[in-house]
């Protein structure tokens, strides 16, 4: 009776392995696909059957046509030139996100700040290093209020037009416009109905489901050396989530020296020069990768105390920053709800 009893034990076993294989074996198998956008590499992994990086890249060129300051055909181009443009629904999008954000965070966030990080050597054009004179000339070229989306119906374009107080001010969308873009695949991955991803690009991502090894997503956040090259890969921490948005912002691999002072990349709106804070790198866990590439720009301007006070005013965000401490350490802070994503912190 025992060996009978055994034996059925060992048949329901196997009968239990083979099923889970091959319910295994008709799973979709993960992709990975990869490539440069942006002026960054864009990385993608996603369970599917059907192969997607043609979709994928026309959808992230879309983008790049609407949003990227570093194409002379695209719609921002267009306007930063005051040339006759119809504005897509991606650039009204985020124009609109751009502004909300701006409001919220009283003008850390401001993509108008483009001549600004231009005359400081960091955007798409290369000017001197400004003099107080023209860093006090530029300002006045600066804030998210001095432009606006208004109907507008002529001979040449129908529809919203952006109108500015002053048509040299240009935009920038550079701190929002990788973060829109994870989104836009997402949304692609989303419609195709695929349940398992990760959408990284240039280390803003978005993470839904599972990884191939069916547990939850895992990513680091590395720790703020100084690393032009991005060569370190030393982490801080490392995060597990699923169906977020992630950006990191930080002042450790853009910048330079200029007789012998540090000029970070980050440059506040407000002031028009580069900021001095603590603040190394800046986390954020978002609803999307647009809100928390925003985010991360805006706590990287506003320094830790505001960064801290914003935070809890908006305990939908998670944010976790990485600050210079005594000699060559670091000091972080990390929101309460970020507990729930750490896997180990150092």
């Amino acid at each position: 009776m025992k060996k009978k009893k055994l034996y059925l034990q060992i048949l329901f076993l196997l009968f239990l392995i083979i099923g889970t294989f091959l319910i295994l074996r008709s799973q979709p198998k993960f992709r990975a696909d990869s490539g440069m956008v942006f002026g960054t590499i864009y990385q993608i992994t996603y369970q599917s059957n059907e192969e997607l990086k043609d979709e994928i890249e026309k959808e992230l060129q879309k983008v790049d046509f609407s949003l990227s300051p570093f194409n002379k055909e695209s719609v921002i181009t267009k306007v930063n030139q005051n040339e006759p443009v119809i504005l897509d629904t991606m650039f009204t999008y985020v124009f609109n996100l751009a502004k909300l954000v701006s409001a919220e965070t009283n003008g850390a966030f401001d993509i108008t700040v483009a001549p600004l990080v231009n005359a400081w050597g960091f955007g798409f054009k290369h000017d001197i290093h400004p003099d107080p004179l023209t860093i006090d000339s530029l300002r006045s070229l600066i804030g998210f209020n001095k432009i606006r989306l208004e109907e507008s119906s002529t001979n040449h374009t129908n529809g919203a037009q952006i109108v500015k107080d002053n048509p040299n001010i240009m935009l920038d969308c550079s701190a929002i416009a990788k973060g829109y873009g994870v989104d836009v695949v997402a949304r692609l991955l989303d419609k195709k109905g695929i349940k398992n991803y990760m959408v990284n690009i240039g280390g803003e991502v978005v993470m839904k489901g599972k990884n191939p090894k069916m547990n939850l997503w895992r990513i680091g956040i590395n720790k703020p050396v100084e690393d032009s090259l991005s060569i370190s890969q030393d982490l801080q921490t490392i995060l597990q989530l699923s169906n977020k948005g992630l950006a990191t912002s930080g002042n450790y691999r853009n910048f330079y020296y200029k007789d012998g002072k540090r000029y970070a990349h980050t440059i506040d709106p407000r002031t028009g020069y580069p900021v001095q804070h603590s603040i190394l790198s800046a986390t954020v866990i978002a609803k999307d990768c647009a809100h928390a590439d925003a985010y991360a720009t805006s706590f990287m301007v506003m320094g830790l105390d505001s960064a801290k006070a914003f935070c809890k005013r908006h305990p939908e965000i998670d944010a976790y920053f990485i600050c210079a401490g005594e000699g060559d350490g670091f000091e972080t802070y990390y929101t309460d709800g970020m507990k729930k994503w750490i896997v180990n912190n150092k």
